[in-house]
C-alpha cells in the first residue's frame, strides 16, 4: 500500500441488483470524480455539499458518453469511515454497470484497493484499534443477531477499553518501579512492593475475567461444531431437518443412505450451530460409504458438542456400543430417538449408560422433544453465566491468545514481586504483559500480522 494514493473498488455484492455502490477513498478522490460526474444541478462537483447525495450521470471523459445515472455521495476529509476524502457512486445493480464505472475511477487516477484496504487505512488513520477493525469482519460474517451485538460491542470498542484500562495500570506500576530504581535514597522500596503485587492481582483478575468468555464468544462468532451420530436408520437425517425446519437431507428406511457428509448452519435463540449430518458408523464393504464412516470418526474428534442418537424401538447393535463408548468423554447430548414407537430396550437400563450426560427423549420424525434438545444446547453454550448484554465477549481466537501470554507474563510477575526479587526483573515481564496487551488493540503488533489480518477481509470493505 501506497500512502496517499487513492483506491477505488466495488463495495456490494456481485449479481443482480437494486443498486450496486463504487467506493473511492483518497487525496484525489473529488479530483478523479470531477472529471466523470456530471451533475444535474449544472454545478462541478467540488461545488457541490459535503456529505450530501448528488444525482447526475457518470461521463466517460474521453467519448462524452453517459454510462449511467448515479446517486453520489461527497465526503470529506476528515469525518469519514478513511478519515481521507471518500466518494461513493451509487449505481444500477448488476455486474456491467459497476465493473465499468469502476475500470472508469482506475483509469483516471485511482488504484484497485486490496482487500480489507478501506479497514485498514481507518486503522492506519488512527480512527480506529485494531480489534475494532476485526470487528468490521465479524459483523459482515456475523450469523446470528447475537453475534452481531457482540461484534457492534467489539466495534464501539468494549474490548479496546478494558484492555487500554490494563495497559495504562501497567504504564503506572512502570513508573513506580522507576521512581524506586532511580531515587533509591528514598527508601520507598517496601511500599513499591505491596503496591505493586496489589495493581499486578487486580490486573490478572480482569484478564482472567475476559479470558471466561472466550469459548463463548468463539461459538457465537464462528459457530457450534456440533455432530449427529448414530448408527444407520437411527434418525440421524430426520433430527437434522427437525433442527432446520425444512427437507435438507434425503430420508430412506434403506441404511447408509447418507454416504456424505451434510452441513447447515442454523440458529438457535441466537446460538448459531454449523451442524454436520454425519454417515452411520459400522462395519461395511460398499468402499464409498466407508470414506463417508471413516470422515465421520474423524468429526467426532474435532467437534464441540455430539448429539448422539440411539434408537429405543429396538435391541441395541454392536454399532450402538461401539459408539456408547466412544462419547463417554466427549461433550455429549444423549437422545432416545423413536419414543413414538414401542420401546425394545429398557429406558431406564439405558439412562444408566451415561450417568454424566444430559439425555432427551425425542421422536426426530414428528419433532418431539426438539424444543428440549434446543434449551440443552443454549443451556450449554452460556451455562447461565455470561451475559453479553453487560459484558463483552473475547471471540477472536487472536485476542485469546494474546490474553493467555498476558496472563502467563502478569502472573511470572506476581511470582517475582512475591519472591522479592529485584524490580528490574519485575518490570521485566510486566513490560511483556503490557506489549501482550498492545498487540490486541494494534499498538505494539508488527507490520506482518496487521497485513494477515486484513488479507481476509473482502476487497470493498
Amino acid at each position: 500500500m501506497y500512502e496517499g494514493d487513492t483506491i477505488a473498488a466495488i463495495s456490494t455484492a456481485p449479481g443482480e441488483a437494486g443498486i450496486g455502490i463504487v467506493r473511492m477513498s483518497g487525496s484525489e478522490a473529488f479530483e478523479i470524480t470531477q472529471k466523470i460526474f456530471q451533475s444535474s444541478s449544472g454545478k462541478s462537483f467540488s461545488e457541490l455539499r459535503n456529505r450530501g447525495i448528488h444525482h447526475g450521470f457518470i461521463i466517460d471523459p474521453k467519448t462524452h458518453e453517459k454510462m449511467d445515472e448515479v446517486l453520489v455521495s461527497k465526503m470529506k476529509a476528515p469525518h469519514t469511515y478513511t478519515t481521507e476524502d471518500v466518494v461513493e457512486v451509487n449505481c444500477h445493480g448488476g455486474m456491467i454497470a459497476v465493473r465499468r464505472i469502476l475500470e472508469l475511477l482506475l483509469r483516471n487516477g485511482a488504484r484497485l484497493a486490496e482487500p480489507g484496504e478501506f479497514t485498514k487505512r481507518a486503522f492506519l488513520n488512527g480512527r480506529m484499534d485494531l480489534s475494532q477493525a476485526e470487528a468490521v469482519i465479524d459483523l459482515i460474517r456475523a450469523k446470528t443477531d447475537k453475534g452481531m451485538d457482540i461484534a457492534l460491542e467489539q466495534l464501539e470498542g468494549s474490548l479496546s477499553h478494558k484492555v487500554q484500562e490494563m495497559r495504562e495500570s501497567i504504564i503506572h506500576m512502570l513508573a513506580h518501579i522507576e521512581a524506586s530504581i532511580d531515587y533509591p535514597e528514598y527508601d520507598i522500596e517496601e511500599v513499591t512492593y505491596d503496591t505493586l503485587l496489589k495493581d499486578a492481582k487486580q490486573i490478572k483478575e480482569k484478564i482472567e475475567k475476559l479470558l471466561e468468555t472466550s469459548d463463548t464468544g468463539k461459538i457465537l462468532r464462528e459457530g457450534l461444531n456440533t455432530v449427529i451420530i448414530g448408527k444407520p436408520n437411527v434418525g440421524k437425517s430426520s433430527l437434522l431437518n427437525a433442527l432446520v425446519k425444512e427437507g435438507r437431507a434425503i430420508v430412506t428406511d434403506v441404511p447408509g443412505t447418507t454416504r456424505d457428509i451434510i452441513e447447515e448452519y442454523i440458529n438457535i435463540r441466537g446460538v448459531p450451530l454449523k451442524i454436520i449430518d454425519t454417515a452411520g458408523i459400522r462395519e461395511t464393504e460398499d468402499v464409498v460409504e466407508k470414506i463417508g464412516v471413516d470422515k465421520s470418526r474423524e468429526l467426532i474428534e474435532k467437534s464441540d458438542l455430539i448429539l448422539f442418537l440411539l434408537d429405543v424401538s429396538k435391541e441395541l447393535s454392536k454399532e450402538d456400543e461401539l459408539l456408547i463408548d466412544l462419547v463417554q468423554n466427549k461433550k455429549a447430548i444423549i437422545l432416545f430417538n423413536k419414543i413414538d414407537l414401542d420401546p425394545k430396550v429398557s429406558i431406564e437400563k439405558l439412562k444408566d449408560k451415561f450417568p454424566k450426560k444430559s439425555i432427551i427423549e425425542i421422536s426426530a420424525l414428528k419433532g418431539e422433544g426438539v424444543e428440549r434438545l434446543q434449551n440443552e444446547i443454549v443451556q450449554m453454550v452460556y451455562g447461565g453465566r455470561v451475559s453479553i448484554e453487560k459484558d463483552g465477549l473475547v471471540s477472536n481466537v487472536r485476542h485469546k491468545n494474546l490474553l493467555e501470554k498476558a496472563l502467563n507474563s502478569i502472573t511470572i510477575t506476581i511470582d517475582t514481586i512475591q519472591q522479592g526479587l529485584p524490580l528490574e526483573l519485575i518490570s521485566v515481564d510486566l513490560k511483556d504483559c503490557w506489549d501482550y496487551l498492545g498487540q490486541v488493540t494494534g499498538d505494539t503488533v508488527s507490520e506482518d500480522i496487521i497485513d494477515q489480518i486484513f488479507s481476509n477481509f473482502c476487497i470493498g470493505k
